[in-house]
């Protein structure tokens, strides 16, 4: 019998949740069928040109970092406020919570913690982290040591596809690693740049099932310096890692996923390029046309020529714009599940 997912029910390890501010002290609860605390939240204010917030229970509630800044963690008692058993709480600040402003919150449950000493090349640092090896999320906070080849253990049990690495302890861009351009290349998250390649970032070393590896740059292993990663492995009918060239026409290319995309994250690689984060909760009917960048602290915008179709089994292009659909362009994505094409028992989902 084929297996079509490991994951009936993806709600269980991520959703997407849009709220109205209300300047105060609320409480989010989100509104999947499964309550479930969240390890890793990002809050973006849709109205308004606020950045980015990115929490997660390893760091603490209240520890703000930006995905669209390279500055450096902050402490905030009025932004997010806890992890609660059903969604999370959040203080007055403007970027979280300005009345009667919208919002988003994209929600990915981790949950298994520990910590440990770092491993490879150099002297051994302290390490701490939240995994889901169900879901394939972990979320590791370590201490670089400024020497190639020191590896970092990441708990997934599976080689990560994706990583989001930034240093905390002072101004740094984020360093990304993904599958499709390899470990000799890296990509910043709160930059617009093109593909880089340089033994300094990832050791041209590709993480394995334990670690991954780490070169000499300041931005990934400054001697002393603190780093959080959010590492995501593929999980067959529930997360998806990969690529696709544009064609350059409003039909454009269909990218399979085997599910219904409730969160799809893409860049072009081959120039210069945003972030561009479309979703479920904002995007209820295709064309998905709002559109909200990783790497900018813009509102969310609508979209005329770079939209994209949500299906059952994927997404698709159906802009010809240069973001997400130039003839001939590389791109990267990264994609999480509403519900699978077809459970475990055979049943297809509905599409949309």
């Amino acid at each position: 019998m084929a297996v079509y997912t490991q994951i009936d029910n993806p709600e269980l390890y991520m959703q997407c949740k849009i709220y109205t501010g209300d300047g105060s002290t609320p409480s989010i609860t989100l509104d999947g069928d499964e309550d479930i605390q969240p390890d890793f939240v990002w809050i973006k204010n849709r109205d308004e040109a606020d950045s980015n917030c990115l929490f997660d229970s390893v760091r603490g509630a209240t520890e703000v970092i930006h995905s669209d800044a390279s500055t450096a963690e902050a402490t905030d008692a009025d932004t997010l406020t806890s992890f609660d058993s059903d969604g999370f709480a959040l203080g007055a600040d403007v970027k979280v919570n300005t009345d009667t402003e919208a919002y988003v919150a994209w929600n990915w449950k981790a949950g298994t913690t520990g910590s440990g000493t770092t491993t490879g090349s150099g002297t051994g640092k302290a390490y701490s982290y939240s995994v889901n090896t169900t879901s394939l999320c972990s979320i590791i906070k370590y201490v670089g040591n400024g020497i190639a080849g020191h590896t970092i253990p990441h708990h997934l049990g599976v080689a990560p596809s994706m990583m989001l690495v930034k240093q905390t302890n002072t101004t740094r861009s984020w360093m990304v690693q993904h599958k499709s351009t390899t470990a000799t290349n890296w990509q910043h998250l709160d930059r617009t740049d093109i593909t880089a390649s340089d033994i300094r970032a990832w050791n041209n070393t590709e993480p394995t099932s334990s670690v991954f590896t780490l070169g000499t740059y300041d931005d990934i292993n400054q001697d002393d310096g603190t780093y959080i990663c959010y590492a995501f492995s593929q999980k067959q009918g529930y997360s998806k890692f990969g690529s696709y060239t544009g064609n350059g026409n409003a039909d454009g290319p269909f990218v399979y996923t085997g599910f219904k995309p409730a969160w799809v994250m893409m860049k072009r690689t081959d120039v210069a390029n945003d972030w561009f984060i479309y979703d479920n909760t904002r995007n209820t009917f295709n064309e998905a046309n709002l559109r909200i960048s990783a790497n900018s602290s813009g509102a969310e915008n609508t979209q005329t020529t770079n939209q994209i179709d949500i299906l059952s089994n994927g997404f698709k292009c159906r802009g010809s714009a240069g973001a997400t659909n130039i003839s001939g362009g590389t791109y990267i994505y990264m994609c999480f599940a509403e519900s699978p094409l077809v459970n475990s028992n055979g049943v297809p989902c509905n599409a949309r």
